[in-house]
């Protein structure tokens, strides 16, 4: 399975977010984690909108985790993120000539739950913990 660039900025913002107390820029972010800026700004407005990102606008603005987002399940996440897409297009254009009666396509949707729910009991906050904690920390500090 492939997690799209989206979710794992995504991830990754909410990691740097869990270490910090502070605000941060979406410049800061875009730099640290070696982001494009406008690419980046497109998954913190998606994940404010989901909740997991307060954002303050002007001069002194920024972002931070939302209070809530610590406790996030990594697994529900990933599959918000990924909006309920399967490995394989079996009903893409054109239609995969062997949908009726294949079986792959259900080994595949299992799998992929599998992985979901193998990722469930992790949270933001677990992934946060040393040595990793140490890494983010170091991110964007000069």
């Amino acid at each position: 399975m492939y997690l799209n660039r989206s979710t794992d900025i995504s991830l990754r913002i909410l990691m740097l977010g869990a270490t910090r107390d502070d605000l941060l820029t979406i410049d800061e972010l875009a730099e640290s984690l070696v982001v494009p800026r406008h690419h980046l700004a497109k998954v913190v407005q998606r994940l404010q909108h989901l909740g997991l990102l307060e954002t303050i606008r002007g001069r002194s603005g920024g972002v931070r985790l939302a209070a809530t987002a610590r406790t996030a399940s990594i697994g529900g996440l990933i599959r918000e993120l990924e909006g309920g897409t399967e490995v394989v297009d079996c009903d893409g254009d054109p239609i995969c000539p062997l949908s009726r009666g294949c079986l792959l396509r259900g080994a595949l949707r299992r799998a992929q739950e599998a992985f979901y729910a193998s990722l469930d009991p992790l949270t933001v906050g677990d992934l946060t913990a040393p040595p990793t904690q140490q890494v983010l920390l170091s991110l964007g500090r000069r």
